[in-house]
């Protein structure tokens, strides 16, 4: 399997419970490595244009107005499979659903309050990456 990079988010109720270290663990116990991270406090704008694939949903406005509610930790993490790695290790959107250990399941508040985003395909994760990060801030 090919060395990949993915996106993450931390979100703001994670962050806001000071799980951002916890989170990195149990990245990094399945193998991933974070190879760029930083906190910042996403402006609207940044919020509508990450998540522009959802503005006709209902929800979207609501996902916006929760992502800018504190500080959330954008990261690329890089290994083996990264994007479906790190898909398995978040859990299933809903943490009811999600899989015991991951990372959904131990720190959800709910099905918005997830605590984390990753990357879906290679080609979004590339298109998330440069959203927040130059290429001389990822350090493999």
């Amino acid at each position: 399997m090919a060395i990949e990079r993915t996106f993450s988010i931390i979100k703001p109720d994670a962050t806001r419970r000071n799980l951002t270290g916890a989170v990195n663990a149990v990245i990094e116990k399945a193998g991933l490595r974070i190879v760029a991270q930083k906190r910042i406090l996403l402006t609207t704008a940044q919020a509508e244009t990450f998540y522009a694939v959802h503005r006709a949903r209902p929800f979207f406005g609501d996902l916006v107005a929760f992502m800018t509610t504190g500080p959330v930790v954008v990261q690329v993490l890089e290994g083996e499979g990264a994007i479906a790695a790190y898909r398995d290790v978040m859990g299933a959107t809903n943490p009811a659903n999600a899989a015991e250990g991951t990372i959904r399941k131990l720190f959800a508040e709910s099905i918005e309050a997830n605590s984390v985003h990753g990357s879906d395909s290679a080609e979004n994760a590339a298109v998330e990456i440069a959203q927040f990060f130059a290429q001389n801030e990822i350090v493999g």
